[in-house]
């Protein structure tokens, strides 16, 4: 893979998991509004839930998820209490229908316990139907990864384990206070396969303090070793306004945006070289994982856990600073645990902000995530799909694909008419390119990590 202008590299950008991004989210948007609009979910609408755990038996210092450290089993157990309240408050405005994902993130998921998992499981089985199941996922620290776990998750139906490595050189674990050797991970895949688990997901990190292309390329070598089907390429973002614990990071040890460039092509070329297919921006699979199926016939998305197959008429967030989707808009639950708890003790939901979409921001949505997954769009296509579900676009784009001359000039991307096609060479670029059509952005005060 070519890589480009370093210069363009070291702007900062959203990730577009969303559009608008979160930073945008506004107070106005509640419990009201996100009962209303769970109320016109059709009958035959089928949902994905995502599920929060925003606990950590301790903090991994390059972390930027919401979650907190601790060791004590009280604060767990009642935060379970509070969602059995949501999940039995959301029955009762979208109970009965067909899930066909299921997510559980956070913080560390596998910090509830076998039993704990096995009864929500269950309570969510009474109120929703589960059979339709294509895809249930769970993010897992490796270090934590036993027997008796394993049982319990395969117990409930998980299809997918996400492994969270970042980096296997001792060193750059010793920085970022993860510490788990390649033994360590290698017993927790065993351990999870030998329970039938057998579709692994692998989280990488560029980027971080202390590291080296020697060490990205190590690590690829022997996650390898692992088999997974699919892999996250993430650079580390670096936002100790937000996240005070990165603070402690010497930022003369982080690499620059050129040592950053190098990294990334090491692990796309090491990964490549493997036989893993790109998918969108970060993520890589192997050809015959569905994730890279999608991506090869134009039906992958993007949401908040990444890239995905996911194409629920709704993503429903559950837990602390949990975030849905519904065709309205976007709605976010208190991050905090006690505001979220206090919400739904009183038998409301949680939501404390979100956004009420406009017609312009579904199209630009759409456009976004094109570009984002399939590295093209047609922008005449998006435009009379939205059209024939009643949203006028209201805006021709033709400033937004003038100012895409530079990628033009630099081979990063092809115009014809009105689709624009990314060069393998711009995917890097991705979130710049996407950036283009962001209507919100020039304007904002929202600080973002860089673009690569």
């Amino acid at each position: 893979m070519l890589l480009g202008k370093v210069a363009s590299a070291e702007r900062t950008v959203p990730r577009y998991t969303s559009y608008p991004t979160a930073p945008h989210f506004v107070s106005s948007i509640g419990a009201a509004a996100y009962a209303a609009w769970l109320g016109e979910l059709s009958r035959p609408d089928t949902v994905s839930l995502y599920i929060h755990i925003p606990f950590c038996r301790q903090m991994c210092l390059y972390c930027g998820c919401h979650t907190r450290a601790t060791r004590r089993a009280e604060p767990v157990e009642a935060y379970a209490g509070r969602l059995v309240r949501e999940i039995k408050l959301l029955a009762g405005h979208a109970g009965c229908r067909r899930v066909v994902h299921l997510h559980w993130g956070g913080g560390t998921p596998s910090i509830l316990g076998p039993d704990l998992l096995r009864q929500l499981v269950a309570l969510l089985d009474v109120h929703f139907d589960l059979t339709a199941l294509r895809e249930h996922a769970f993010e897992l620290d490796p270090r934590y990864v036993t027997k008796d776990l394993a049982r319990a998750l395969s117990d409930i139906g998980v299809t997918r384990a996400s492994l969270g490595v970042q980096d296997l050189s001792a060193h750059v674990q010793q920085v970022i206070g993860r510490v788990q050797p390649f033994a360590v991970v290698e017993r927790a895949a065993d351990t999870l396969r030998d329970t039938g688990i057998s579709d692994l997901n692998v989280d990488l990190m560029y980027g971080l303090p202390e590291q080296t292309v020697d060490d990205v390329r190590r690590t690829v070598m022997l996650v390898h070793r692992l088999g997974p089907q699919r892999l996250a390429v993430f650079g580390y973002a670096h936002v100790p306004w937000i996240k005070r614990h990165q603070k402690v990071f010497d930022e003369s040890a982080l690499p620059r945006a050129a040592a950053r460039f190098d990294q990334a092509t090491a692990a796309h070329e090491a990964l490549t070289a493997l036989g893993y297919q790109p998918v969108g921006l970060d993520h890589y699979a192997m050809p015959g994982d569905s994730l890279a199926v999608a991506a090869r016939a134009g039906t992958l998305r993007r949401n908040f856990q990444g890239y995905t197959t996911d194409d629920a008429a709704a993503l429903i967030g559950l837990g602390a600073s949990a975030i849905g989707r519904l065709r309205q808009g976007f709605v976010q639950n208190a991050p905090d645990t006690a505001g979220y708890s206090r919400a739904v003790v009183s038998g409301r939901f949680a939501t404390v902000r979100g956004f009420a979409l406009s017609a312009d921001d579904r199209v630009r949505g759409r456009i976004i995530e094109s570009l984002m997954c399939n590295l093209e769009c047609n922008i005449d296509d998006v435009v009379a799909r939205a059209a024939g579900e009643g949203d006028d676009a209201g805006d021709s784009f033709e400033q937004e694909i003038e100012a895409l001359q530079p990628f033009v000039s630099d081979g990063f991307v092809r115009i014809d008419g009105r689709r624009i096609i990314v060069a393998d060479s711009g995917r890097p670029y991705l979130r710049l390119i996407a950036a283009t059509f962001d209507a919100y952005l020039r304007d904002s005060r929202a600080r973002h990590s860089v673009a690569v």
